[in-house]
């Protein structure tokens, strides 16, 4: 400013009587003192401007693209979800249609179904067996004997592999809480799931009955004190030999 404008700088009016000098200096010095309690000036307080501008624009690009990835991953999953229960039910319908028709061979009679609870979700439901053995009405399996659980839980297990046969199975003593009646249907029924299917039924038992039905037995003995012993026979082999 120059002598000229400096007016217009003040408080000052040109048609008011200007105020005495002491006065003046005491507005000066309260100015100053303002002044002071702001502190230093930061010199780079431009450059800082910029950076904290450049990276807030970084930031918001970030959010953008992460709230899109956000969007796009929820659709997927709206659609992975969809496509989920479509074939949940699917798989679900084939797997009780199966599951009747094997409990009904093994009990010779009944019926049995699965259903879907607490929840309207497939995803999220639970799965009950409502069985009703010959004579018997509806129930939950958790109301059956231990034999009849048993052969429940086979239904379930095969009617599992009649819709998704896999090429091997492995039973472990399913058999053991089974008497030789019910021993005879799970051999029969086993023996027709061996024709229907391709699937190879490993199973692990002591019951003669159901080594009787098997193609070929491996047993281990222990002839001596902690040397075990693979035998092998080939049942089919030794009937031919046998006849």
């Amino acid at each position: 400013m120059n002598e000229n404008n400096i007016l217009e700088f003040s408080n000052l009016e040109l048609n008011e009587e200007f105020p005495d000098a002491v006065t003046q200096e005491e507005l000066l010095d309260k100015k100053k003192r303002e002044r002071d309690k702001l502190g230093s000036v930061n010199l780079r307080a431009d450059e800082e401007t910029t950076k904290y501008q450049d990276e807030i624009k970084k930031m918001e690009k970030d959010r953008s693209d992460l709230v899109t990835a956000i969007t796009k991953l929820k659709e997927s999953i709206n659609e992975l979800n969809q496509k989920g229960r479509e074939r949940l039910i699917e798989a679900f319908e084939k797997v009780n249609r199966k599951f009747n028709e094997v409990y009904t061979k093994l009990f010779n009679g009944g019926s049995a179904k699965l259903e879907l609870i607490d929840s309207d979700d497939p995803l999220d439901a639970g799965l009950e067996m409502l069985v009703s053995p010959p004579g018997k009405r509806l129930q939950s399996i958790t109301l059956l004997s231990g034999g009849e659980q048993a052969l429940t839980a086979l239904s379930l297990i095969f009617a599992v592999f009649l819709t998704n046969p896999a090429p091997i199975c492995v039973l472990d003593e399913v058999d053991a809480p089974l008497d030789d009646a019910n021993v005879t249907r799970f051999c029969n029924l086993l023996e027709e799931l061996t024709k229907i299917t391709k699937t190879k039924f490993v199973i692990v038992t002591h019951h003669a009955l159901t080594m009787s039905k098997m193609n070929r037995l491996y047993g281990v003995t222990m002839p001596e004190k902690g040397i075990s012993q693979l035998v092998a026979v080939d049942l089919e082999k030794a009937e031919s030999m046998v006849a």
